[in-house]
């Protein structure tokens, strides 16, 4: 009965093949297609429909519609179903193989900054077939579940924080803005490094700031003993609020480099890094307190808006000074984040100007992503007593 049911079929194939030429291509491969799923089917369940025999190994359940792209246009078939779902043609499983690999392709195209215009015409040229704008979108949201979950997961004891924000153009009513990217990273207990969290907005005022630090919490970061980062004023306010106990070390970087800014001749500049450096490098708290001291009445006359400046901002990049010695140097400063905003910079570069924050967080957030998992097959970073 089978070889006859595959005759009629080839035969009804072959008919509308003559009648129409090309144009009956696609049905009679929706004809041949069926079939062979059919044969298939029956060889899983080592039974024929309604066969009545002790080898069966299961009974069929029905179809299911499919609509299949290909280069004769598209296919609609009927996919046999067993009532265990044990069983899926292996036709449609080389297809959807490779349907996921094109979709995955088109959204790690997106993820390298390449324009939807663009993979549109590689996949024309590839897939034999004409895909939409739309669908190169939709294609490249794919990843939008993944990352989301990535974001949201659970965090856990993380002594050692560090946090920084960097800017990327994006669209918005017309006008291009500077977006706020803000990033978090951590230390565990192990000592190795992790990326914690990352917010886009079009703005790093407080209530960005304070967004992140409570989604983080929120997620269960908890033992945080130190908050590492350059002096955003945003940032400041939304620390109090959410790790009000938790002490705060300014970036030594960040802080040699403000004070850059208040030397009034070129001819001091060197002279004044090197003091600062001094201060940092002391062999403990107190001596960084007599260096600071003896840098403030140096200036006092020379550069009193350095001197004013010294004394009210460097004590708060002395808190590492509370911690063992040998956590200082990955302590000290944010500079964890630097290669972090480097990559970034780097891959979205391509992009130039992002359509929409959403569009922003996704390439962001699949870097960051990249890295994270990069991190945590990678050495050390800080030996933790």
């Amino acid at each position: 009965m089978t070889c006859q049911t595959n005759n009629n079929a080839l035969a009804e194939a072959m008919e509308l093949v003559l009648e129409h030429g090309l144009s009956g291509m696609p049905r009679a491969f929706e004809i041949l297609k069926n079939e062979a799923m059919l044969v298939e089917r029956g060889r899983h369940l080592n039974a024929e429909a309604y066969e009545r025999t002790p080898q069966r190994q299961g009974y069929a359940n029905g179809f299911k519609d499919k609509t299949l792209k290909s280069r004769i246009g598209e296919l609609k078939v009927q996919v046999p179903q067993v009532r265990d779902s044990s069983f899926y043609p292996s036709a449609l499983e080389k297809g959807m193989r490779s349907e996921k690999a094109l979709k995955l392709a088109l959204a790690e195209m997106y993820v390298q900054g390449v324009s939807t215009r663009k993979v549109k015409a590689v996949v024309e040229e590839l897939c034999g077939y004409e895909i939409s704008s739309t669908e190169v979108s939709r294609c490249s949201k794919l990843l939008d579940e993944e990352l989301a979950q990535w974001r949201n997961r659970s965090l856990g004891n993380f002594p050692f924080v560090f946090f920084d924000a960097r800017y990327e153009k994006v669209r918005q009513s017309g006008s291009v803005l500077d977006a706020a990217v803000l990033v978090a990273v951590g230390i565990d207990q192990k000592g190795r490094r992790d990326i914690l969290g990352i917010s886009v907005k079009l703005s790093e005022h407080e209530a960005h700031w304070r967004s992140l630090l409570e989604s983080l919490q929120a997620r269960g970061l908890h033992g945080v003993k130190l908050i590492i980062s350059d002096a955003h004023v945003g940032l400041k306010a939304a620390r109090k609020a959410v790790f009000p106990s938790v002490p705060w070390q300014r970036c030594q970087f960040h802080l040699q480099q403000n004070a850059q800014s208040y030397v009034p001749r070129i001819s001091m500049k060197s002279e004044v890094a090197l003091d600062i450096r001094a201060i940092f490098n002391a062999l403990n708290l107190e001596e960084a307190k007599r260096l600071q001291a003896l840098m403030v009445k140096k200036y006092e006359t020379a550069a009193p808006k350095l001197a004013s400046w010294a004394e009210e901002n460097l004590a708060e990049g002395f808190t590492v000074f509370n911690f063992p010695s040998s956590y200082w140097r990955r302590l000290r400063t944010s500079n964890i984040l630097e290669r972090v905003n480097r990559e970034i910079a780097r891959r979205t570069k391509v992009a130039s100007i992002f359509s929409n924050e959403a569009s922003c967080e996704r390439l962001i957030t699949a870097i960051l992503m990249e890295m994270s998992e990069e991190w945590q097959t990678g050495t050390v970073y800080l030996s933790i007593n």
